[in-house]
């Protein structure tokens, strides 16, 4: 581990910057932590983790006790309405990831007690399935905001319950350099649509600060202290976009741009909560910017 990088990185790679260790991945440098312990209890721990994720990013009304899984699953199965079906589904879905969480700390439990439970345990092939069948209907649940759903958050309990506690660090900062990657790719949108548009020049320091202060937001965990200082700054910069005015007569093209910063705004935030790639709502959002900056300014 060294201070200074000589060669170009490569994924994987750890160096210590600014005080911080510091893994390499996709292009960014992300706050490393080291993974837990190979044993049982921390892969619980890290489930429930991801648990609480998962409900805290998604739609509600769907953290459905899993001993409710059999009346779920009979809802889901003779409801025909598209519409009432998909919330059926997504109910289902969470009956079905809190089902498995409740048998993985069964067995974890059990372990605690001196019991062995091996990994082809019947209890353990069941718990497998249900995650599995959670992330299939999981790719109808939505994201809490309404936007598209995040199909990677129904994943992570599958790759933290069949993969090991290192496989499964490498593939979240897999995902969180996809994700910074993401936040760039906004915020360079943002910047030359706005760059263009009278009165918004203002604005322009505050948008790159938010896609800095969202993507050290994402690289670190709630539990780190550094978070007393990530989250103040994260939520400071954001009030700023939201509360910026241009110093200009309102008209409807500056409504509407205005409609624009907060929605890029907005992205990035869930972006930055979700720590996973939101790929519709990025190209959608990417689209509505070009589409705007085509239009003739002051209308």
């Amino acid at each position: 581990m060294s201070e200074i990088a000589e060669e170009k990185p490569e994924d994987g790679d750890i160096l210590v910057i600014n005080g911080y260790q510091k893994i390499y991945y996709g292009g960014y440098w992300i706050r490393y932590y080291a993974p837990p312990s190979e044993t049982l209890s921390a892969k619980k721990q890290l489930i429930e983790s991801l648990k609480r994720r998962l409900f805290h990013h998604t739609e509600s009304g769907i953290n459905t006790p899993g001993h409710n899984l059999e009346v779920a699953r009979l809802a889901y199965e003779s409801e025909t309405t598209p519409e009432r079906k998909r919330v059926n589904a997504a109910m289902l879905a969470g009956a079905l990831f809190n089902r498995a969480t409740d048998i993985f700390t069964s067995v974890v439990d059990l372990e605690a007690n001196g019991v062995h439970i091996s990994p082809d345990n019947e209890l353990m092939r069941q718990c497998g399935e249900y995650f599995q069948e959670a992330l299939e209907l999981g790719k109808q649940v939505k994201h809490h905001s309404g936007h598209e759903g995040v199909d990677e958050l129904w994943g992570e309990p599958l790759k933290a319950f069949t993969l090991s506690t290192n496989e499964f660090y490498r593939s979240r900062y897999i995902k969180i350099s996809q994700t910074m990657r993401d936040i760039d790719k906004i915020a360079l949108v943002m910047v030359e649509l706005f760059s263009g548009e009278p009165g918004f020049k203002p604005a322009l320091s505050d948008i790159n600060e938010f896609a800095n202060a969202a993507k050290i937001e994402t690289e670190t965990i709630r539990s780190d202290p550094a978070m007393f200082e990530v989250w103040p700054t994260f939520v400071s910069v954001g009030e700023r976009i939201t509360q910026f005015r241009p110093k200009k007569d309102v008209c409807e093209r500056t409504k509407t741009a205005l409609e624009l910063l907060a929605n890029g705004k907005a992205l990035i935030s869930y972006l930055a909560g979700v720590r996973t790639p939101m790929p519709k709502s990025t190209q959608k959002y990417i689209c509505a910017c070009r589409l705007f900056a085509e239009t003739n300014s002051e209308g």
